[in-house]
């Protein structure tokens, strides 16, 4: 099992917009299989769960890791794992994490919640990041070679250092005058 995409899925989940069932559609992309099966209840748990996760990255940035193991453990009692082997097209075999049967929230929630218990335990909570552009919020993964990474994408990378140039040309040309 890939626990760092499964982990992944977590810190996606914490940043999507669920204003509605269209929304959670959506973040499924081409994962057909889920975004066709997907429900209303479905939906009320994947809000109630991305709250969680978002809280669980916070919490590791911030250096709390008992609390986010806490929040962790609650996931995995309410979401157990209950591993099967799964294959499509006769034989790319493959292992999904909870039974047969089980709801898109239920099977998409147990599986991220143990890639991220499983990333917790691996690398503690100080890989756990939220961007550090104050205008985005964005949870993440720290999968930088010596855990400098302060923002969630180059993008939010650039709009911050961009904006902070601007803003050291308007105070000096303010000093200046």
């Amino acid at each position: 099992m890939d626990f760092d995409a499964y982990a992944q899925t977590a810190a996606d989940l914490a940043n999507a917009e669920l204003s509605g069932l269209e929304d959670l559609q959506g973040f499924f992309g081409d994962r057909l299989w889920w975004a066709q099966r997907v429900t209303e209840r479905d939906l009320a748990a994947f809000r109630r769960v991305k709250r969680k996760f978002r809280d669980v990255f916070v919490k590791g940035a911030e250096g709390d890791d008992h609390t986010a193991v806490d929040i962790l453990n609650g996931l995995l009692e309410q979401f157990p794992v209950q591993p099967r082997i799964s294959g499509h097209r006769g034989g790319d075999w493959h292992m999904h994490v909870t039974g047969r049967g089980s709801s898109v929230a239920s099977e998409f929630i147990a599986g991220a919640a143990w890639g991220l218990s499983a990333w917790l335990c691996r690398y503690k909570g100080a890989r756990f990041g939220v961007c550090a552009d104050s205008r985005c919020g964005n949870v993440y993964l720290d999968t930088s070679s010596n855990r400098c990474r302060r923002f969630c994408s180059e993008r939010c990378a650039t709009r911050s250092h961009v904006a902070a140039h601007r803003a050291r040309k308007k105070e000096a040309a303010a000093a200046a005058v």
